[in-house]
This record gives C-alpha cells, sequence and structure tokens, in this order.
C-alpha cells in the first residue's frame, strides 16, 4: 500500500484533490489581466513571484455552474504542465490529506473516457467522496498549444 498525500480544493460544493507532488504552490486570487484571443476557460495572466502565469478557470473548463464570482476564498494551484507554470482557479483549497491507494477507486464508466482522462479516481474517506484529477491531462494537446502562444 502506498500513502500520497493530495491538495484539496472545491468547485462549487464538490471536492477535487490533486497529487501534492504536482502542485508547485497554492496562491491567493491577484488581479487578474484579461488577454484577448484565448480561449473561453482562459480568464487571464497573473504575475506570480516574477512568472507571467495563465490562468484556467477550472469552472469554466469543466463547464460546472458559475456563482458569481469572489475571489476573498478563491485560490490559484499552481502547476507545471508541459514545461510552463499554469494557474488554476478554484473556489477554495483548503487543505492536505492523505490517501492510500486502496482508498482510491477507478472512475466509474460513465464518466471514464477519451474526454474525461483527467479523472484518476474517486477517492473515499468515511462519507466523503473526492475526485482526483491529473492537472497535467486538464488540457488537450490544442489547448496546450494555445495557451503557450498566448502573446503578450
Amino acid at each position: 500500500m502506498a500513502e500520497k498525500k493530495y491538495v484539496i480544493f472545491k468547485l462549487n460544493d464538490e471536492e477535487y484533490g490533486v497529487d501534492i507532488m504536482k502542485v508547485k504552490e497554492v496562491s491567493e486570487v491577484k488581479e487578474i489581466v484579461k488577454v484577448p484571443n484565448t480561449p473561453n476557460f482562459v480568464d487571464g495572466i497573473i504575475n506570480i513571484r516574477g512568472d507571467v502565469t495563465p490562468i484556467i478557470n477550472l469552472k469554466k473548463r469543466f463547464h460546472l455552474r458559475e456563482d458569481i464570482e469572489s475571489y476573498e476564498v478563491s485560490r490559484i494551484i499552481v502547476a507545471n504542465i508541459a514545461g510552463k507554470m499554469i494557474g488554476f482557479l478554484v473556489d477554495d483549497a483548503s487543505h492536505v490529506i492523505s490517501m492510500e491507494d486502496t482508498d482510491i477507486e477507478p472512475a466509474p464508466e460513465i464518466i471514464a473516457g477519451s474526454e474525461k482522462e483527467y479523472i484518476e479516481g474517486i477517492g473515499k474517506i468515511g462519507s466523503r467522496m473526492i475526485i482526483i484529477l491529473n492537472l497535467e491531462e486538464v488540457l488537450d494537446e490544442n489547448e496546450k498549444n494555445s495557451i503557450n502562444s498566448i502573446e503578450l
């Protein structure tokens, strides 16, 4: 049995987790600068420690309901995706938990498929269910190329 640590975050009322080893940092939301001609799920760019970082709105990317934006508790999870630092805007990133491999089941067939390869599984802790994501797979190759070509 192998234990992994996961950064837990929320989108609406659902909990998600990403392997802590894939996360560079969790940051408060700073001023997001809009960039024209970007995919609709790219909210813009921010400056994180001197690096211009594109911000992916995971609610828009996953076609989830968007409530009125309040950045008071929103966080940005920064990860290295294909050699580029990318920030993922989430509602809240509150804590880190440890889970054994046996606590994670494969994604059900109904959500498994070519569009959902970013779902690594479903973590179960007591009555809680946590959707485990692979941030490297959230964007397809065309989307990664589009983000890499953002002109500043």
